[in-house]
Order: C-alpha cells, then sequence, then structure tokens
C-alpha cells in the first residue's frame, strides 16, 4: 500500500466518522487544527514534532501524514530522518523499523514538490 493510499484511507475515515459523529470528529478536527497552527513554534518545528512521534506510536498513517505535511511546510529530507532517529533513540529498537514507512513517504512524496 502506497503512503497516498494511506492518506486516502484517513480522509475516508475522516468521513466516515463525520457522518456518524459529526460533533466528536468536528471538535476533534478544530482542536487539531488550532493545536497544529504556528503560535510558539512554527509549522514546520510542529510538523518535526509529528514525525518523532508518529514514528514512536509506529502509526504508519500518522507517517505519511505527517511527512507530507512537514515537506509541505519546508522540510528538508535530513530534517525528517532526523526526527524518525530522535524516536528510535527514545523508544527503542523496534521503532527502527518505523523509518521503512517514513523513508517510503519521504521518497513517494518529495517528487511531488518539485
Amino acid at each position: 500500500m502506497s503512503m497516498t493510499d494511506k492518506l486516502s484511507e484517513i480522509q475516508h475515515l475522516l468521513k466516515s466518522l463525520h457522518s456518524e459523529f459529526p460533533s466528536e470528529t468536528s471538535a476533534f478536527l478544530n482542536f487539531m487544527q488550532k493545536t497544529e497552527s504556528a503560535t510558539a513554534l512554527d509549522l514546520r518545528s510542529k510538523e518535526l514534532i509529528n514525525i518523532a512521534l508518529a514514528v514512536g506510536a509506529q502509526c504508519e498513517w500518522c507517517i505519511a501524514l505527517h511527512v507530507r505535511h512537514a515537506l509541505d511546510a519546508g522540510a528538508r529530507r535530513e530534517e525528517i530522518l532526523d526526527a524518525g532517529f530522535m524516536a528510535v533513540m527514545m523508544h527503542g529498537r523496534p521503532t527502527l523499523r518505523y523509518l521503512i514507512p517514513l523513508i517510503s513517504a519521504l521518497d513517494e512524496f518529495s517528487p511531488l514538490l518539485a
């Protein structure tokens, strides 16, 4: 499954949840939007933090989403990989395997920005 497919799955999930649980889904999305907006930290920095958290949480969907957002915010490949390695340092060897989807997302999404 491609990283683009994972992003599509997220969109499908949110659409489905919104139809069944509109207030809860809207509240979550509003919270997410407010939290991820640039305040004390810029958007690029927040997305790099999100990448480390996504790798640490071992969530391939989160990795796809936040790599895409980080690239869109101007993060470089080296910064994204560095964020991934921070998660490995904090969470140990099993987390290293989640650099596989991280690199896949970088390889898939980076050419879209060229």
